[in-house]
């Protein structure tokens, strides 16, 4: 089973999503686990691949909230282990686009029409409205 990570990242209420190029739905900053990586290893990495080298985060204030399986959106018949992180600190600095990332959207559930992944309509959006934590 393929192992995945994604970071929660809130400002003013609301939850940090990109998207990806390549894909059609807005997803997690995150992405696969690298062999002999542990899962804060990939966590940290990706954002520093994913947020841009202007975006500024300490390392530190990663905190695992949960885990689960789910099916991945960009195959249906594959299972992913996807390990949740919040950032408990603030996110500083600019994010930058990138040949892997289209766009950044600061997410609330009064937006509507922004296509979601599988894990944030399943278990994501679901946990940060039970936590209070976006609205």
């Amino acid at each position: 089973m393929l192992k995945v990570v994604g970071t929660i990242f809130i400002r003013d209420d609301k939850l940090l999503l990109d998207k990806p190029r390549k894909r059609p739905t807005y997803q997690m900053i995150g992405g696969k686990v690298e062999e002999n990586e542990t899962v804060l290893d990939a966590a940290i990495r990706e954002c520093h691949e994913e947020l841009g080298f202007e975006a500024i985060f300490d390392e530190t204030k990663f905190e695992q909230v949960m885990d689960f399986v789910e099916t991945a959106t960009s195959d249906p018949n594959l299972k992913i282990h996807f390990h949740l992180f919040n950032y408990t600190g603030n996110l500083q600095g600019k994010l930058t686009t990138s040949d892997e990332i289209e766009n950044f959207v600061w997410y609330d559930t009064t937006m509507k029409d922004i296509p979601l992944s599988h894990v944030l309509n399943n278990k994501v959006i679901p946990y940060c409205l039970d936590k209070k934590i976006i609205k």
